[in-house]
């Protein structure tokens, strides 16, 4: 099926308006500004659905952030409320304490600063009386290119059925600057780029996702395994069948 952009985005903005008018009718949507497109994205459809005054944005660098201005392009662009908070004298601390009882690894280390975004993220949403805007797309959701408990959560998802290749279409139909919706994708957390820490490019990726075929055997065989390897990512937490349960 083509992908049709302008129907898209107007079906977006529709679910934006129909969620929060049964979850929170007077909240603000909360959405951490990373300067990605992911988060750009998420907070234009937020805008045009809710108008700019019910969309907060909070922009959470760990330490420097070599692109925070495009953090502040966006917020500065969409017109909309936000703050900066840094989480870099929490990130050391924990790691300090930790480190105290046991040797802290790279992975872990990684994966911090996004849980950290995602509590400081649930702070500002309760105490503005908002609702958290999960902004993970299915590119990433499909391979587990995000971190448990930090950027995979949120109160409402509406990217998680959409590829990056497809993210991209709509960030132009939303008018956004161009630099933003094609920025290259990265954690900004490991130095490298989303696709150079797959091993194989989104485009390859989301042509598998939506056709199922993959003429690159090595990219399908690579994307299978972190398929499977991450299912535990999209599935809900098990729980034991106690059947005494009514």
């Amino acid at each position: 099926m083509k992908f049709d952009a302008t129907q898209v985005k107007a079906d977006l903005i529709h679910w934006l308006q129909h969620v929060f008018a049964t979850n929170g009718p007077t909240c603000k949507a909360v959405i951490g500004i990373s300067g990605g497109k992911d988060s750009t994205i998420a907070a234009a459809l937020c805008v045009e659905a809710l108008g700019k005054d019910r969309v907060f944005g909070v922009l959470m660098p760990n330490g420097n952030q070599h692109d925070i201005a495009c953090s502040y392009e966006v917020v500065k662009c969409l017109g909309i409320a936000h703050c900066e908070i840094n989480l870099k004298t929490a990130y050391d601390y924990i790691v300090d304490e930790i480190e105290k009882n046991t040797e802290v690894s790279l992975q872990t280390k990684i994966n911090l600063a996004p849980r950290l975004r995602m509590s400081t993220l649930y702070a500002v949403s309760q105490s503005l009386n908002g609702r958290v805007i999960n902004t993970s797309n299915l590119s990433e959701i499909w391979v587990g290119y995000s971190t448990r408990y930090g950027d995979s959560v949120g109160d409402f998802s509406p990217l998680a059925q959409l590829t990056v290749s497809e993210l991209k279409q709509l960030g132009h139909t939303l008018g956004l600057p161009p630099y933003l919706v094609n920025k290259t994708p990265e954690d900004g957390l490991s130095g490298k780029s989303d696709e150079e820490k797959m091993g194989f490019s989104y485009a390859v990726l989301d042509a598998y996702i939506r056709t199922g075929k993959c003429d690159d055997l090595q990219a399908k065989a690579r994307i299978d395994a972190l398929h499977a390897q991450n299912e535990f990512k999209r599935l809900p937490m098990p729980s034991f069948p106690y059947p005494g349960t009514l």
